[in-house]
């Protein structure tokens, strides 16, 4: 993957060079073009095209600033109740998750979502203990965590 950025990277310089202006605008022409030459040749490399990889990458991004919002949405609305009505509570949740890497992009993505936080990752690697502000169904939030953060997660690094 790394060569294949380099590569499209090369591109984009050879077309500015081709050109009589350096500017951002032949920069990014050149970078597009570089990506659709790499794309169209991808079967000549070892590794899946890069462009893939990019795409899981800022659909994770989004679904982190969406879960985000919505979770901070809930949180303000449980602050400014009048009357508290949420129920706390730790949920064991048993992850696919096997790198160090991914249970570390996952802790961070539940600790920087509002009303969660990661309390503890067993030595097996295999559950992970997650402190919930509001949690009615264990099951229903468990489902949530594995087909929103877990799956992006595996099509970023895997």
């Amino acid at each position: 993957m790394a060569f294949q950025i380099i590569l499209n990277l090369l591109i984009a310089l050879i077309w500015m060079s081709l050109h009589t202006t350096w500017d951002t605008l032949n920069f990014v022409i050149g970078y597009l073009i570089g990506l659709l030459l790499i794309y169209i040749m991808r079967r000549f490399f070892p590794r899946e095209f890069y462009g893939i990889k990019i795409w899981a990458v800022i659909k994770l991004l989004i679904l982190f600033i969406k879960e985000l919002i919505v979770s901070s949405a809930v949180v303000l609305k449980h602050i400014i109740s009048p009357r508290l009505k949420f129920k706390p509570g730790i949920l064991t949740y048993q992850t696919e998750l096997t790198s160090d890497w991914e249970l570390t992009l996952l802790s961070t993505l539940v600790t920087l979502t509002p009303g969660t936080i990661l309390i503890e990752i067993s030595r097996d690697q295999h559950l992970v203990y997650i402190h919930a502000m509001d949690i009615q169904d264990a099951e229903e939030l468990s489902a949530h965590i594995r087909g929103t953060f877990e799956q992006a997660i595996k099509e970023v690094t895997r």
